[in-house]
């Protein structure tokens, strides 16, 4: 006759209580990783220098130079357009950088929310 129990048939002892540990050894690199990227800042320049931004591995816009003979009241449009192409080189960079640092941590996973 088949016992009922608490369905603990089959399992591994004390393997449990090792994952509990690499999960938690992988949280504090997760969160080490994490820091490190706020310290971390790409610089991306367009138009030849014209505007340059900087921006950390955790996303956050650190500055925007923009060289005065770019500043033209009749061509606004240029501009936007120029700040528009470096932020989002700088985004794009900044989110590679950061793939780079944490996906070794979860094994290729995508983690949604975390880049």
């Amino acid at each position: 006759m088949a016992r009922k129990g608490r369905g603990g048939a089959g399992r591994i002892p004390g393997s449990q209580g090792s994952m509990m540990k690499q999960l938690e050894e992988m949280q504090r690199q997760m969160a080490e990783a994490q820091a490190s990227l706020e310290d971390e800042v790409v610089t991306v320049s367009v138009g030849g220098g014209a505007v340059t931004i900087e921006m950390t591995g955790a996303q956050e816009l650190r500055s925007i130079t923009i060289q005065p003979d770019v500043v033209d009241p009749e061509d606004v449009e240029m501009l936007q357009d120029l700040l528009m192409a470096a932020f989002n080189e700088a985004l794009s960079k900044s989110q590679q950088l950061a793939a780079d640092k944490l996906g070794p941590l979860t094994g290729g996973v995508d983690i949604p929310g975390l880049f």
